[in-house]
This record gives C-alpha cells, sequence and structure tokens, in this order.
C-alpha cells in the first residue's frame, strides 16, 4: 500500500499529527501493515516538499499538525480515480527460493515447497479465524469494514499461495518422474 496516500486519505477527516497518523493507519489496516513512526515524518516532510500538506497549526501538546492541502486533494483523487499498475512480476521470494534450490545440490525442492506449504496453511486458518471473528460483529463501522476487507484480502491470498504450492509439487513431480526415466530407445525399421 502507498504510504503516501493512505497518509493523504487520512488527512481528509482533518489535521493530525504524525503518530496520530500513524495510529489511524493501523487501526485503518486491521493493524496488518504497521508502520515505524520514521516512516510516517519521513512521507509527511516528502509530502510537505511537494505541496501536498503542510504544517497547520501546533496542538496543546505541542505536537505539529500536518493538512491537506487542494494539491493534496487532487493527488488523492487521481488515486483513488486511477487502477493500481500490476507492472512486471513483482520479486517474490518465494518463487526466488524455488528457482534457486532446483539448481542446487543436496536441497530437497519438494521440502522447499512442503515447508512453506505448512507455514502458509497455519497461517490461513489464523486469517480465517480472525475474519470469523470480525464477521460475529457487525461491521457498521468504517474501520471494521477496513479490517474485514484486509483480512479477507489475505486470506485469498493465503488460499492461491498453497494452490500455487500445489501446482509446483505436482510440476516438480513430473520433472523428478521424467529424469528418472531412461531415454526411449529408437525402434528399429522393418
Amino acid at each position: 500500500m502507498s504510504i503516501r496516500h493512505g497518509l493523504l486519505a487520512l488527512l481528509v477527516a482533518g489535521p493530525r499529527y504524525g503518530s496520530r497518523l500513524r495510529a489511524d493507519f493501523e487501526a485503518r489496516t486491521g493493524g496488518t501493515w504497521p508502520l515505524n513512526i520514521g516512516q510516517v515524518y519521513t512521507t509527511l516532510g516528502r509530502l510537505e516538499r511537494d505541496g501536498m500538506v503542510a504544517q497547520d497549526d501546533v496542538d496543546a501538546a505541542g505536537r505539529t499538525l500536518y493538512a491537506l492541502t487542494d494539491a493534496g486533494r487532487a493527488e488523492l483523487r487521481a488515486w483513488y480515480d486511477h487502477p493500481v499498475q500490476r507492472t512486471g512480476p513483482p520479486r517474490d521470494e518465494l518463487a526466488i527460493k524455488l528457482v534457486m534450490a532446483l539448481g542446487t545440490d543436496g536441497v530437497d525442492v519438494r521440502e522447499v515447497v512442503e515447508t512453506q506449504r505448512r507455514h502458509v496453511t497455519r497461517a490461513l486458518h489464523e486469517h480465517v479465524r480472525q475474519r470469523a471473528e470480525a464477521l460475529a460483529g457487525v461491521p457498521e463501522h468504517p474501520e471494521r469494514m477496513a479490517r474485514l476487507l484486509v483480512l479477507e484480502q489475505l486470506v485469498f491470498h493465503a488460499e492461491a499461495e498453497v494452490r500455487w504450492l500445489d501446482h509446483c509439487e505436482a510440476r516438480l513431480l513430473r520433472f523428478v518422474h521424467e529424469e528418472e526415466e531412461p531415454p526411449a530407445r529408437k525402434q528399429p525399421e522393418v
């Protein structure tokens, strides 16, 4: 998720200080994407430099409040209006691990697949449990609905990874089977 755009979206509700933005971001995303406070202030600095936010005031505790500018509102509107681009394949550590394991002596790629499957299956069960808890209460508040949507995304991603691992395992078994079979001898022509 774009931290930049997430902070702009939170500022629509009014001026906020950095640690409040961090807390609101984590609450809105159901704690799925924790932010480092340094990320928040670095991003706010860049947004201010780019004219998207401006220092608005200081609260009673002496914290600097940041407000959305017209340029920030326009940037946020453009973000909402355009689809998220899925350009180029992402660098997925698991895919890299599997393709590297294929050419490495002493590594059983099927065991790498199985280890990952066990891990993602446990994560899937936890996401499903959390989703059931979220569904137990009526998600009438935007933060509850946001958490539910994030949990459902996690469930779907985990399910997709399990399916992909099943596919990898099947492909690897065919590959190993083909490697073990002796080449077919050419039959003499009659």
